[in-house]
C-alpha cells in the first residue's frame, strides 16, 4: 500500500508491504520510478529516486541501466537528474489512438442504431479473448445486456470471429495452443479445426456471425474495422434478439455496420474501403444461409 506524498516528487512505501517474487517486484518497482518521474516534470536525482522509493541502490543501478537503455527514461549529466524518456511517450500515444479510435466510432455507431434501431458494440482482441471499448443501445425494451470493458472469449461471438479473422492461421495455432476451447453452449465452437474453417469463411465474406453461440436467443453480425495499415484494428457488430432477426433485419443490420466500418476505418487513415465491406453495403440475401454456403463450400478444401 502507498501513501501520503510529501512533496509531489516522492513515493513512500508501506513498511508492512508484503514481500514479492524477485521477478514481480522488480516489474513493480519498475512502475514506481515511471509514476516517481512522471509526478516530477523537473526529473529526480538518484539519491532522490532511492530514499522516496526504498530501492537498494544496486537495485536502482540496475533497473535505471534498463530504463535508459530501452529510453523509457532519460539522464541529464549535467543536471545529474532522469526524466521519462521518449518511448514513455510513445506508448502513451497508443493509448491516445485507442481514446482515437472511440471519439471516432461513437457517431457512427449512433448512426447505426438510428438507422435500425439495435445495439451496436465495437471491440478489440486481446489474446483469444474480445474486450468491449462501446455500446450504443436500442430503444427497444428488449435488448442485448452487456458491458464496456467486459471480456468474452472470441470464438463464440461474432466481433470475436471478426477479429480473428484479421490473424493468419498460424498465429491462431499458436495463441489457441495452450488455450481450450470451451463450449458455451451447444451451438458454440469447441474445436480449433472447427474455428479456423469459419474464420475462413469470415475472411471470403467480410462478415461473422454469432448465432446464438454465446447467449440464446440473440443473434449478431459483425464486421472488421481497418486501421492505417489496412489490418483489423478493431470490430464492429449489432446485435439483434431472435425475435427481431429477421432476415430483412439482419440484411439491414449488415449493411449498416459495413458503411459504419468503412466510414471509421477512413477516418483512422485506411486508404482504400476494403471491397469486402464495399460489397456488404449493398448486400441482399439471407446472412446466417451465406454464412452456412461459404462453411460448406471450405470443407472440401481443408479436408483435401
Amino acid at each position: 500500500m502507498r501513501g501520503q506524498r510529501e512533496i509531489p516528487v516522492q513515493l513512500q512505501r508501506a513498511s508492512s508491504m508484503v514481500t514479492k517474487a524477485p521477478q514481480v517486484k522488480s516489474a513493480d518497482r519498475v512502475l514506481d520510478i515511471i509514476e516517481s518521474l512522471a509526478a516530477s516534470p523537473n526529473g529526480l536525482g538518484f539519491t532522490e529516486l532511492a530514499t522516496a522509493l526504498h530501492i537498494p541502490k544496486s537495485s536502482l543501478h540496475a533497473l535505471l541501466a534498463v530504463l535508459t537503455d530501452r529510453r523509457f527514461v532519460e539522464y541529464d549529466a549535467v543536471r545529474r537528474r532522469y526524466t521519462l524518456g521518449l518511448r514513455t511517450w510513445e506508448v502513451g500515444q497508443v493509448y491516445i489512438g485507442h481514446r482515437d479510435l472511440l471519439g471516432i466510432a461513437m457517431p457512427a455507431m449512433q448512426g447505426v442504431v438510428d438507422a435500425v434501431n439495435e445495439t451496436v458494440q465495437l471491440a478489440i482482441l486481446d489474446g483469444v479473448e474480445n474486450v468491449y471499448l462501446a455500446k450504443v443501445d436500442c430503444t427497444h425494451p428488449v435488448r442485448l445486456q452487456s458491458e464496456v470493458g467486459k471480456r468474452l472469449y472470441a470464438h463464440g461471438t461474432g466481433l470475436g470471429k471478426a477479429l480473428l479473422a484479421g490473424l493468419p492461421d498460424a498465429e491462431l495455432e499458436h495463441r489457441f495452443a495452450t488455450t481450450t476451447l470451451p463450449r458455451l453452449n451447444a451451438r458454440s465452437i469447441n474445436d480449433l479445426s472447427h474455428l479456423l474453417r469459419v474464420l475462413e469463411t469470415v475472411r471470403a465474406l467480410g462478415f461473422a456471425v454469432d448465432d446464438q453461440e454465446y447467449t440464446a436467443g440473440l443473434r449478431c453480425v459483425a464486421v472488421p474495422v481497418l486501421g492505417i495499415d489496412g489490418q483489423t484494428t478493431a470490430a464492429l457488430s449489432a446485435s439483434i434478439p431472435l425475435t427481431r432477426a429477421s432476415q430483412e433485419q439482419m440484411e439491414a443490420a449488415l449493411r449498416a455496420i459495413a458503411r459504419a466500418s468503412i466510414d471509421i476505418s477512413r477516418q483512422l487513415g485506411a486508404s482504400v474501403p476494403d471491397p469486402r465491406l464495399a460489397r456488404l453495403t449493398e448486400w441482399h440475401g439471407d446472412v446466417l444461409r451465406a454464412q452456412a454456403a461459404a462453411l460448406d463450400r471450405e470443407e472440401p478444401d481443408r479436408d483435401a
